[in-house]
């Protein structure tokens, strides 16, 4: 008979364990994939992080998200189902595919094009001014300057 009741209490605490090992692996799923979806009302949040009173989308997001990370096993058949319902704009960040990876890559390739244009810039800038400046050196010139200036201006 003790043998019996260490048995069943073992086999209620792994069935107990393991219940709550899922439930906290569905609560994970749905802070990353909240993370990964913005809520639709126009607010330009993160869904799980849509504090409007009384928004009109993110209960019933999060309601969907809730239930479908409870009854489908891919993230990404997740994200497609909202996708279809509300568009690419549920989307926080665009996607590693086709014309989307323009996305991720022209934020840097603009970064870097400005940065050369501004040192070829530079560059010429002081090339061309050591070139005004001649041989002599900006004061020396400037002091024949003044002395034209004078002989043109004297009557």
């Amino acid at each position: 008979m003790k043998l019996f009741r260490h048995l069943v209490a073992s086999v209620f605490t792994v069935a107990l364990s393991l219940l709550l090992l899922g439930a906290s692996g569905d609560r994970a799923r749905f802070n990353d994939l909240g993370h990964r979806m913005m809520c639709v009302c126009g607010c330009n949040q993160i869904l799980l992080e849509c504090n409007h009173v009384g928004c009109t989308y993110s209960d019933r997001m999060r309601e969907q998200l809730a239930a479908a990370t409870q009854k489908e096993s891919n993230d990404e058949n997740i994200l497609q189902t909202f996708i279809k319902e509300y568009g690419t704009t549920v989307l926080a960040a665009p996607t590693m595919r086709g014309f989307d990876k323009v996305a991720w890559i022209m934020p840097f390739a603009v970064f870097l094009s400005g940065a050369l244009l501004a040192i070829v810039l530079i560059r010429n800038w002081k090339a061309r001014q050591a070139a005004h400046a001649g041989p002599r050196g900006a004061a020396e010139t400037l002091d024949r300057y003044r002395e034209q200036a004078r002989r043109e201006t004297s009557l």
